[in-house]
């Protein structure tokens, strides 16, 4: 006789069910248990319409490496923190930190409090956190950029201009296998980046971005199109187009639009083996 699950009502979840066949497992539900739960966990309008879809496993070496950049973006997130911690307690005693980089940081904070031996000692322990938090950053950076040295992918998605390491990195481990997305222009939508639709009856209203998918790499994007419009000095096709549309629509939609062809032309580059190509007639060719 094979061992039995019980599971609690209200969690008859049709890939409940799959995971303790496939474990070879009976499964009842609490409330009721002498009825299995295969009896209701596929209905037969779920099964014939076909609700429940496929979702994509990633690979583990895209979830290596997705957890190495959110292990680096929880500790920056801290390290700001802390600083702006520090900013923010110093100011009431009239010590203001001024713009200061985050090398000069430390020194400044302590030449601010140099003649307050009380508050030394109470910013002595934030400062010990943040330089144990910088130093490890470093160490994730460092890692970060080790893997995109060896992927002759990344390498590739780095050619288009505004997009570094991180980004390049990011989307390496968010997309994870290019062939399941038989479009490229469907990256754009899967990463939040198409505007979402208000329809009812005869109504028909394009609204905001929907945000949906993935938020890093939504971020990530939006950051290498903001680099791309307002730091990058190249000029390309690409940023041509993008101010274009800056001119008639503002700089923030024209960021957005830019962000979402990003991602649709990192996938081509990924899926030709191609690098970016600056001007017009070298991407028609």
């Amino acid at each position: 006789m094979r061992p039995a699950v019980i599971a609690p009502h209200g969690h008859r979840r049709p890939e409940m069910y799959f995971a303790f066949v496939g474990c070879r497992l009976n499964n009842f539900c609490r409330r009721t248990p002498r009825v299995p739960i295969s009896k209701f966990a596929l209905g037969r309008r779920d099964r014939c319409v076909g609700l429940y879809r496929p979702v994509h496993v990633k690979t583990l070496r895209s979830q290596k490496l997705r957890m190495l950049l959110t292990h680096r973006k929880l500790l920056q997130a801290k390290a700001i923190a802390v600083e702006n911690d520090l900013r923010a307690t110093l100011r009431n005693f009239g010590l203001k930190v001024g713009l200061v980089g985050t090398i000069r940081f430390e020194a400044r904070v302590r030449e601010l409090v140099d003649n307050f031996p009380d508050l030394v000692a109470l910013v002595e322990p934030l400062l010990v956190v943040r330089r144990v938090l910088r130093e490890q950053i470093s160490i994730l950076h460092r890692r970060v950029l080790a893997a995109v040295r060896n992927d002759e992918v990344c390498r590739r998605l780095m050619t288009v201009p505004g997009v570094g390491p991180v980004v390049a990195l990011t989307y390496r481990a968010t997309v994870d296998v290019p062939a399941r997305f038989r479009k490229s222009k469907s990256v754009g939508a899967i990463f939040g980046l198409t505007p979402a639709r208000d329809q009812s009856g005869e109504s028909d209203r394009p609204g905001a971005i929907s945000r949906c998918g993935d938020e890093m790499m939504r971020t990530t994007l939006y950051e290498a199109a903001q680099v791309m419009l307002l730091r990058s000095a190249k000029w390309s096709w690409l940023k041509a187009w993008a101010m274009k549309i800056a001119r008639h629509r503002g700089m923030k939609k024209a960021i957005v639009a830019l962000a979402r062809r990003l991602a649709v032309i990192m996938h081509r580059i990924w899926i030709d083996g191609t690098e970016f190509r600056w001007t017009r007639e070298a991407a028609a060719a």
